[in-house]
């Protein structure tokens, strides 16, 4: 993973939240919504919030008693998140690198994070973090992407973009977003992090929108592809992404289009 790959700021947040999010992330939210309510905390730190799906999820779901800290690394992206949550005396927004949590040991019993593992530069050291801050007896939840092969519009978009551009093909949704999917690195990194009863569960969903344009624009320009795309080709964004609409369109049809995600659901305890 590259530094860069790590900074959602400009127009990315409200993109990401207006294509991305309907697109891959709210199947998945409503998942981990349902699997943390089960489990009744007291106290939840979501790490990796990004514009808020899991927050605007879960809120409803948790007791009136419970504290909620909601956490995201990029400023812009936790003030995004923020200005979509109704007032909610139960959440906290705080801005907070998973590497350095700036919270007392045995502070949660529950931490959550939805596909932002992909992005802690040391796994294991952030899987430790959180569990510093885990009471006895709580609960890591996270998820993260299978490979790109088995989420079919990321894999569109990226053969694509290798098409445009050969010479230097942007690798980033291979790279970082679907680029921890090893069960088995992932089931050690959590177990070396101090961890037991480490389940992992593979979850198939369906991606739809209402046209090929929806998952071109989400890609392209909803992610930090964008900035790969635009460092080779300035002012090429658009045609980039009609290339991959058109692609898109080829392979799933003009009109709506439907395909496969896929990713791991982790849960560990301490």
């Amino acid at each position: 993973m590259l530094d860069a790959d790590k900074v959602f700021a400009g127009s990315v947040p409200e993109n990401y939240d207006r294509y991305m999010v309907p697109l891959i992330f709210e199947p998945y939210a409503t998942d981990m919504a349902e699997r943390v309510a089960a489990l009744a905390p007291s106290a939840v730190l979501e790490i990796a919030a990004g514009t808020g799906v899991v927050t605007r999820a879960l809120a409803p779901k948790l007791a009136p008693t419970t504290q909620y800290t909601v956490t995201d690394l990029n400023q812009p992206m936790l003030d995004y998140a923020a200005s979509r949550q109704p007032p909610d005396s139960r959440i906290t927004w705080r801005q907070a690198d998973a590497m350095a949590l700036p919270f007392a040991d045995a502070n949660f019993d529950l931490v959550c994070c939805q596909f932002g593992a992909m992005f802690f530069p040391d796994r294991p050291a952030a899987y430790r973090e959180a569990r510093r801050v885990l009471r006895p007896g709580g609960h890591l939840l996270f998820s993260v992407w299978d490979r790109i092969e088995e989420n079919v519009f990321a894999d569109d978009v990226t053969n694509t973009l290798a098409r445009i551009f050969p010479d230097d093909p942007p690798r980033f949704l291979a790279r970082t977003p679907h680029g921890y999917h090893d069960t088995s690195l992932i089931r050690r990194d959590v177990e070396d992090a101090g961890y037991s009863l480490v389940t992992i569960e593979t979850r198939a969903e369906v991606s739809r929108a209402s046209s090929a344009r929806i998952p071109a624009v989400a890609y392209c320009q909803g992610t930090l592809l964008r900035n790969e795309i635009e460092a080779r080709a300035p002012g090429q964004l658009e045609a980039a992404t009609d290339e991959a609409t058109s692609v898109i369109a080829a392979r799933h049809g003009s009109g709506e289009v439907a395909a496969k995600i896929s990713a791991h659901i982790i849960l560990a305890a301490v």
